[in-house]
């Protein structure tokens, strides 16, 4: 196996050892792979894990580098350095930011819509104290697509791992009622969806979909939370994991 190829096996993994051993074995952290630097497709890989950050900090280490300063803090969590940016310039709270990602699309995006898709808790409590809009809208595009709030990046995600920020931006007052024209999930991947008519809890029952790999008792816990913190009820779900799915 290349180092190149260990180097993408440990990105998928999230392990920070792998990529040390990688990049000690003659990976490069800045050398393009199939037209991408290593560490952009680190950022718009699906996995998501408590380990991200540090797999972030390895490469950063190395020698790579993200061009954007807040982006590259809010994907830290560091919410010390965030502090510290927001004290130069109030701005960056309102400054739109458009990395890649294999999810929900984050063209023109907050920075706590970054918070929300990588679970960077730390810095949305911040973001959330300085005055940062809970329900800010990201871009729209030319087809209608998008202009979804933050939430709407947390209510399905890999592992459940931002669950956390799910019930963060809830308990801060963010709008459960909004629903959109459609969004684009996984923006030019092979697994490319959009999903017309949505709201935060119809976009959480979308972790059903094939293509989404997400795990029904997590959609249903989602749903069943957002259900209860909108309407004020219980949700009764009996066929969860579904009979029909898995006898």
């Amino acid at each position: 196996m290349s180092t190149e190829s260990d180097l993408l096996e440990a990105f998928e993994l999230h392990s920070a050892g792998k990529i040390r051993a990688a990049l000690a074995a003659g990976a490069s952290p800045v050398d393009p792979i199939q037209g991408k630097r290593p560490i952009d497709i680190l950022i718009e890989m699906y996995t998501r894990s408590g380990q991200f950050a540090d797999c972030l900090r390895v490469m950063l280490d190395a020698g790579a580098a993200i061009d954007d300063r807040l982006l590259q803090v809010l994907l830290l969590d560091d919410d010390s350095a965030l502090r510290g940016i927001l004290k130069t310039s109030s701005a960056e709270l309102h400054r739109r930011l458009y990395p890649l990602c294999a999810y929900t699309s984050c063209k023109g995006v907050s920075a706590l819509h970054i918070c929300a898709e990588f679970n960077s808790v730390r810095c949305a409590r911040v973001l959330i104290g300085e005055g940062a809009d809970i329900d800010a809208r990201a871009d729209v595009d030319a087809d209608g697509l998008g202009g979804q709030t933050p939430l709407f990046h947390a209510v399905n995600s890999n592992q459940n791992h931002c669950r956390p920020m799910m019930e963060l931006l809830v308990d801060a007052g963010a709008d459960l009622d909004i629903r959109l024209k459609g969004l684009l999930w996984g923006d030019s991947m092979p697994w490319e969806t959009v999903v017309f008519d949505v709201s935060p809890i119809s976009y959480a029952q979308c972790g059903l979909y094939r293509q989404f790999h997400r795990r029904e008792k997590d959609i249903y816990s989602n749903i069943a939370y957002l259900h209860r913190k909108r309407y004020g009820t219980g949700l009764t779900v009996p066929n969860v994991p579904n009979k029909y799915l898995f006898p």
